[in-house]
């Protein structure tokens, strides 16, 4: 399990220069939260174990 914590202020900063999308403070602050939160709830997702021999999901194809 990776136990690394993401920068999300660094994260925010690189992805809005690389999109040319202007934050505000107060907008930036509520995009970190919200990443926390999701980071959150994801993380005992990404820690569940899988077996190696676990076949993969088909693709789905229309």
């Amino acid at each position: 399990m990776n136990n690394a914590q993401t920068d999300w202020a660094t994260y925010l900063a690189q992805m809005t220069q690389i999109l040319d999308i202007d934050l505000d403070d107060a907008r930036r602050a509520e995009l970190e939260v919200q990443f926390n939160r999701i980071a959150a709830m994801a993380g005992p997702l990404m820690a569940f174990p899988l077996d190696d021999r676990l076949e993969i999901a088909g693709v789905y194809k229309a």
